[in-house]
C-alpha cells in the first residue's frame, strides 16, 4: 500500500514537497524501484522521476529536470519529491509507484513497469 500526501495549492515559483509511504509485507521497502508520475486533467498520465533503491541513481522527464528532485529514505519506507520553482504546467494529481522488478534507478520511465500505486495527491500550481 502506498499513501502520498504533501499536495496542495501554491504560487508560480513555490516550493513545495510531496511523500509517499510505503506499507510493504514480506519484502524489504528497498527491493522496490520507487518512482513519481503525474496526470493533469485531460491528459495521460506522464512519468516524473525514478530513483534506485540506495539514491545512487535517478531518472527524471525533461520538463523538470533541474528543478525537481526525488529521493528516499529506506529507514522510513518513505520516497520524496522537491519540487522547486513550480510552474503553472505542473498542476496536477502525483502518484507514487513501486516497481517490483528492478531496484535501478534508471530507465523504467512506463506505467508499464510499475506494479503497485498510491492514490495520488493534487497539485496546484496558481499566477
Amino acid at each position: 500500500q502506498l499513501q502520498a500526501c504533501g499536495g496542495g495549492l501554491v504560487q508560480a515559483g513555490d516550493s513545495l514537497r510531496v511523500s509517499c509511504a510505503a506499507t510493504i509485507r514480506g519484502r524489504l521497502f528497498s527491493g522496490y524501484g520507487m518512482g513519481w508520475f503525474r496526470q493533469a486533467p485531460g491528459k495521460e498520465r506522464e512519468f516524473v522521476a525514478r530513483v534506485g533503491w540506495s539514491n545512487d541513481a535517478t531518472t527524471y522527464s525533461d520538463p523538470v529536470k533541474g528543478r525537481f528532485t526525488i529521493s528516499r529514505d529506506n529507514a522510513k519506507n518513505t520516497v520524496y519529491l522537491q519540487m522547486n520553482a513550480l510552474k503553472l504546467e505542473d498542476t496536477a494529481v502525483y502518484y507514487c509507484a513501486a516497481d517490483a522488478t528492478s531496484r535501478s534507478g534508471r530507465a523504467r520511465t512506463s506505467t508499464y513497469f510499475y506494479d503497485y500505486w498510491g492514490q495520488g495527491t493534487e497539485v496546484t500550481v496558481s499566477s
